[in-house]
Parts: structure tokens; sequence; C-alpha cells
């Protein structure tokens, strides 16, 4: 694998530079940044022209990793040529369907062939319901495939997120996928959060896909104020410090879900994923140590899960952990790059949502409040 990566910390920087550097030859370029770069009309004619022709994967963030640092109001491109293993890519918009399980079906249909071994998603990072993405991206491909990816950002903002299409436009509605083929291709991904819930279990006991109305029969933003105080006048980004540890039944998996927005008229929270009736839920905190320490155990489950030395990692993390750990978040990829050999390479952004296998589970889930890790390498 031959891998080359650039980072640009302003628009003239990038303006002034990115016309001397070759980006042919390469089978997919990451592009990830904040989306003020992506929403300037000077930058977007200059990327139409530079990646003409090109597999461009690409998003906006809520903050950017790359050459093992993190950054903010970045943008960074990280180019990766294979040996022998091929690149496709494939993108829905939210116009071509209202519908998130029927969008990820169709990716993975799109994608789908004998030789396929991963499968990197991009996707819209608000109005998309990441629980259904995932079930149609599950529906399709078999368990030997590793999904992974994550929601797009716009620093906490809450309001657009940007996701590169078929044409390599930055549109606000759109969901891209690649799939990586061939038999020298050797990938795992794993996610790990560090939060630790705490009060008593209590019930679901109204919902709709993503959105709760009442928890233990009572409104459920009425309960969630209660319990944020002062900090609830700044929701929904305050909720970022306090999610909610769902169990669909006593026995399921445990799985962490971030509140995406609220609706004062309905008392009601929107999560990034869903929570049925009938879940048990806690809230969640955390300190900075542990976030820190959840970021090395997600490595070391790379570590254990892929073949050959990593030679690229994917980095996604979520905005939550960026807020707890504010200027420790440098402390939280060094913990995560430290784990690999030198000739590794780290591209990737915080999300509103982190998609992977859990602790090496056949299954893609959506996760809230992760550090999740995708790792390739080619023999």
């Amino acid at each position: 694998m031959k891998i080359n990566q650039v980072v640009f910390k302003s628009k003239d920087e990038f303006l002034n530079k990115i016309h001397d550097i070759d980006f042919a030859g390469f089978d997919v370029h990451f592009l990830f940044a904040d989306k003020l770069y992506l929403a300037d009309l000077d930058i977007q004619q200059v990327i139409d022209l530079k990646f003409k022709n090109e597999v461009l994967m690409g998003c906006s963030t809520a903050g950017e990793i790359s050459l093992k640092n993190f950054e903010e109001s970045s943008l960074n491109i990280t180019s990766v040529k294979f040996k022998n293993a091929r690149v496709k890519k494939c993108a829905i918009t939210l116009d071509e369907t209202k519908d998130s399980f029927k969008a990820g079906e169709h990716l993975a249909q799109q994608l789908l062939e004998e030789d396929l071994k991963q499968v990197f998603v991009l996707s819209e990072g608000i109005h998309v319901n990441g629980t259904y993405l995932v079930d149609g991206l599950n529906s399709v491909l078999k368990n030997d495939i590793n999904v992974s990816g994550g929601l797009a950002g716009d620093n906490a903002e809450f309001l657009k997120t940007y996701v590169a299409d078929m044409n390599n436009q930055f549109v606000s509605d759109c969901i891209s996928a690649i799939g990586i083929y061939g038999s020298d291709i050797h990938s795992g991904s794993g996610s790990y959060g560090g939060w630790d819930s705490f009060g008593i279990d209590r019930i679901v006991t109204k919902s709709k896909d993503n959105v709760v109305y009442e928890i233990d029969g009572k409104p459920a933003l009425e309960l969630y104020k209660f319990y944020l105080g002062d900090m609830s006048k700044d929701l929904p980004g305050s909720a970022l410090f306090f999610p909610l540890e769902m169990r669909e039944s006593e026995d399921s998996e445990l799985l962490v879900r971030t509140i995406l927005g609220i609706n004062e008229s309905e008392n009601s929270l929107t999560f990034a994923g869903n929570i049925p009736e009938g879940a048990f839920v806690r809230l969640m905190k955390t300190n900075v140590n542990r976030v820190i320490d959840a970021a090395e155990k997600a490595a070391n489950l790379i570590d254990e899960l892929i073949i050959d030395d990593a030679k690229l990692v994917l980095m996604v993390s979520c905005v939550g952990r960026k807020l707890v750990l504010k200027q420790l978040t440098q402390d939280e990829v060094e913990a995560v790059t430290s784990s690999f050999s030198d000739e590794t390479v780290f591209a990737g952004f915080y999300s509103y949502g982190e998609l992977s296998k859990l602790k090496g589970n056949h299954a893609c889930n959506l996760h809230n409040q992760t550090m999740t890790l995708t790792a390739i390498s080619e023999s």
C-alpha cells in the first residue's frame, strides 16, 4: 500500500498549495474537514477540478485527525493506492429515499461482490436513522465482511452536515460507501467507550424509532432536564455529556445512545439510533482518564483482530468525547497512535455516530460516545 497525506489549516493555504499536489493514480482519497471548507464555493470548485474521475470519500466533522494529531478547522486528505486490491464507491441521497434501512440495503447491494472485504460508510449526521442504516447494511452483507464508518458532524451545532456524493460534491443529504475488494486485503474494526452508567434502570414506556416520548411514564425531556439541572439550558449540546445506556432486553448487548435533538412541544428526545419501547435505559457519565483509557482499549482490540501490521487506521471518535476531553483530546489520539507501528498512517474525524463491530462480534452496530477504529493492511 502506498499512502500520502496532506493537511491544510486555512482556506488560503489550501488554495495556494493544492494545485502543486498530484492526486492521480490513487485508488481512493479520504477527505475530512471543518464544514466551513466544504460549504465554500471556491474550495468546491478546486475539489471538482483535482478529483474529477477520482474516488473521493469525505465528510464534514466536529474535529479532524491526521498526522497523529487532533486538529480543528482543518482539511486533510489521505490518498491510498493498493497493490492489487480495487475500490468501488456508491452513494444515495435522502431525496432518493427517506427510509434509512432501504438506503443501507441499497448501498450494500451495490457493493456486494464475492471478493468484498471491507465496507466503509460515511453518512449525513443529523437526519439519518443510524440504527436502520446499519440494519439495512447487515441485511445484505455477509458476516465475514467488515463494515465500519461514521456519521458526519458540524462542530456540535447540529444544523447541517456534508458528505461527498458520486460527483464529489459535498451535499447535506448524502450517504456514501466504498467497498474494498481482493484476497490480499485484511481489515478489522473495534469500538470502545469508557462511559459508566449510574442510577437505576428505567424503562422506555413510549417511543417511536429514535424518538423517545416517555420514560417510566414521565415525559422524557422533562426527566432529562431534571438530571441535567443548570446544563439543561444548553440542550441539545449539553446532552453529549450524559448519553444513555440502552438494552433492548435484560440479556441484550449494551449500546450507548446520544441525543441529537429535543422537541419542547412534545417533551421528546431524538437520538442517533433507535430506542424501542420496553428498553432499559440509564444515564451515563465519564471522566478524562476513562475516555483516554478506552481509546487505548479500542486500539488493543484492533491489534487482536488484524492479521498483518495495519498500514492505515481510520479513526472515528464521538464529538461528546472531545467535549469531555477539551484540551486533552490530543491525549486520546496519542493513546491510539502509540499502539501501532511508526509506519501506520492515521486519518479520521469526530462524529455524530460510529459504525463498527463491537469487540469482534459479527454484526456491525451503531455506537455513540466511542472511539472506533478501522485498520486495513494488504499482504
